[in-house]
This record gives structure tokens, C-alpha cells and sequence, in this order.
């Protein structure tokens, strides 16, 4: 890395994340699901944001040379298809109209990249920084 990350990126990362993520769950605040329901499409949300933030890390690390186990790498992996697959599973067989089904899973995928490139570029410049 031989610049910084440009603060435009950085603020659109952050903006990809914050709405991504607020907006899956104001949808689901204002919902008529049982809390069951909304329990479950908020554990998936979490666990799909940690996933690609491990996911990202450990392809990193393995880019930049540092011990990743195949483990660790595969789990990071499937959690973070799994977390999809979660939700695409609970969304096919939601009593939703499609337009909010397609809410749900444009927020989450949104929420998830942001959640990728605020990682990324939280390390490119922890990694501009010690070398500055």
C-alpha cells in the first residue's frame, strides 16, 4: 500500500455499511413479524456481518503472508455463505409481499459489502500508518 486510503471511499464504505445495515433493521423494527421472526433475520444480519469481516481478514492475511490456518479460512468461508443461504432460505418461505423480501436481501448484501470495504480500509491505512 503506497497511499492512504482517500477519505471519499472511506466516508462511501462507511455510508455502503450504515445503510445497509440501518436500513434492514428499521425494516424489521417496523415490521408485523412475531418477535421469533424478527430474532432470527437480525441473528442472520449479525452473523453475516461478522463472517465477511472474518472472511476479509483471513484472505488478507493469507495476500499478506500471515499464518492462516485452512480451518479457520474454510469456516470463514462457509459462514459467510451460510449466512446467505440463511437468509435466502428464510426469505423464500416468509409471508412477505416480494417487494419487501427484496428489501431485505438488498439491505442485508449491502450491509455486507460495506461491512468489507470498511475492514479493507480500515487496514490499508492501520498499514499506511505504521509505515508513515
Amino acid at each position: 500500500m503506497n497511499q492512504k486510503t482517500s477519505a471519499a471511499f472511506v466516508g462511501a464504505s462507511w455510508v455502503a455499511l450504515g445503510t445497509g445495515m440501518l436500513g434492514y433493521l428499521i425494516g424489521l423494527w417496523r415490521s408485523d413479524m412475531l418477535l421469533n421472526e424478527k430474532g432470527f433475520y437480525f441473528t442472520v444480519l449479525m452473523f453475516g456481518l461478522f463472517s465477511v469481516v472474518s472472511l476479509q481478514k483471513s484472505v488478507r492475511d493469507r495476500l499478506e503472508g500471515f499464518p492462516v490456518t485452512d480451518i479457520y479460512y474454510g469456516l470463514s468461508w462457509f459462514s459467510t455463505l451460510l449466512s446467505i443461504a440463511l437468509l435466502t432460505i428464510g426469505l423464500w418461505n416468509a409471508t412477505l409481499l416480494p417487494s419487501e423480501k427484496g428489501f431485505y436481501a438488498f439491505a442485508f448484501m449491502l450491509g455486507l459489502f460495506g461491512a468489507i470495504a470498511v475492514q479493507k480500509n480500515t487496514r490499508d491505512n492501520q498499514e499506511f500508518t505504521k509505515r508513515g
